[in-house]
């Protein structure tokens, strides 16, 4: 007797882990900074003006959810957000770096540079599961409301638009295109099931084997065959067996892209595609290479060559973190109701990669999450996208926006945060040589 479906995964491990976390939260204690930030007046003008806007972030939030974009393809996307900027006065240049659907705004003219930073690329099938409708409309907002306040506070403020975040590495490209040269910081956010202030993402690369055998007709003369789909077997095996040993957190996960073609000839061509993921960059260098290790002792045991192509797209670094920023953007979030959770409070496993951790190991960079669904939502599914366009969503787009505001204005104003955030990111090892590291 036959299953047509498959057996549904037992709930039990996800329900602790939902009892615990809540736990955990219940028991959290906030962020607390040291540092004043911006004096209250100016933060009165940021919070007047983000709450100018607030209705304007909304509609935008609602009409990229309606119209998602795929990765490079955000053209009608970027427009949306050139033309609110362009409705309140500032000039972008769409574009930038290389790729079609960039944006950069800026305003300020000398001293410390700090740039907030917009998402805009939807999912295939699912459009924008990962929320960046609120990412982008959260930083124009951040934008629109720290930018008249910029001539009192000295420095320069940027918004800049990063496509291409779900595989493609937009900031990694831009970042090799001089666009990020001359920013001091960056600071963002992400929407997700609870509110944190630091939150690990895993580095990530992509490796693809393509394995190379002997094609001989399967049933007459296999013992003149090399079996490229048995070395992709054994390779993807291998991988399996692997896992075990792994640091925790550390993801290696794939798939078989070509397995031949018909039953009766040995296929002399397999290939499989795999995603390699760690919290550390040394970490995610040694997992490449004991999985390349793998794949070659597959292609020796069965005889095959195999070819490694790795990072078609830009390999992503985990995220540095800057608690000194973290904080000042915690304390913001409090006149919103919010409290985000510190490091450690939602288990550090929940989570994914992201191209902000490249830029995060060139300067200071922030990314916190901000809570827009229920505590056992998930990212990249429809509930979530159904998410990011419910009223919950839309407070997150007024919160993050006031937010971020908040965040840029403190560190341009506040000489002594500045001199914490960039101590810090220098005793984490200071700016990292990004292009060649995985060379």
């Amino acid at each position: 007797m036959s299953r047509a479906a498959p057996i549904p995964p037992d709930g039990s491990f996800l329900r602790s882990l939902v009892a615990r976390t809540d736990r955990a939260v219940a028991a959290a204690e906030p962020l607390a900074s040291t540092h004043a930030g911006a004096p209250e007046d100016l933060r009165d003008a940021v919070a007047d003006a983000a709450a100018a806007v607030a209705d304007d972030l909304v509609a935008l939030s609602h009409d990229l959810h309606a119209h998602p974009e795929e990765s490079f393809a955000e053209h009608r996307s970027v427009r949306a957000a050139a033309d609110l900027l362009a409705r309140h006065g500032h000039d972008s240049e769409v574009g930038v770096g290389g790729l079609e659907t960039s944006l950069v705004s800026r305003v300020g003219d000398g001293g410390p540079h700090i740039a907030v930073l917009a998402e805009y690329d939807a999912l295939p099938g699912i459009g924008h599961g990962c929320g960046h409708n609120i990412i982008c409309s959260t930083a124009v907002g951040a934008f629109l409301a720290a930018a008249p306040l910029v001539g009192r506070t000295g420095g320069r403020l940027s918004l800049i638009g990063t496509p291409a975040e779900e595989g493609g590495g937009g900031k990694e490209t831009m970042a090799r295109a001089g666009v990020f040269d001359d920013v001091d910081a960056v600071i963002m956010l992400h929407p997700f099931t609870h509110d944190i202030a630091m939150h690990p993402f895993l580095g990530r690369r992509q490796v693809e084997m393509v394995f190379r055998g002997v094609a001989a007709h399967a049933a007459a003369q296999p013992f003149m065959g090399r079996n490229a789909l048995d070395a992709a077997v054994a390779a993807y095996q291998g991988v399996a067996a692997l896992r075990q040993h792994l640091p925790d957190g550390d993801r290696a996960h794939g798939v078989f892209t070509d397995g031949g073609a018909r039953p009766n000839v040995v296929p002399d061509r397999a290939a499989l595609l795999f995603y390699l993921r760690s919290s550390e960059p040394e970490t995610l260098r040694d997992l490449a290479a004991r999985v390349a290790a793998v794949a070659e002792g597959a292609a020796a045991m069965t005889g095959c060559g195999v070819e490694l192509h790795w990072d078609a797209q830009p390999a992503y670094l985990p995220i540095r973190p800057n608690r000194a920023l973290a904080e000042r953007w915690a304390a913001n979030q409090e006149p919103c109701g919010r409290t985000p959770l510190p490091p450690g409070v939602v288990p550090e496993f929940l989570t994914g990669s992201t191209d902000l951790g490249n830029l995060s190991y060139r300067m200071p960079a922030i990314h916190p999450m901000i809570a827009v669904s229920e505590p056992t939502g998930a990212l990249h599914t429809v509930e979530f996208a159904a998410a990011a366009a419910s009223p919950a969503g839309d407070r997150a787009v007024r919160d993050g926006a006031l937010g971020l505001a908040l965040t840029a204005v403190d560190y341009l104003a506040d000489a002594a945060l500045r001199e914490a955030v960039h101590a810090e990111f220098a005793a984490a090892g200071g700016p990292l040589d990004v292009p060649s590291y995985f060379d």
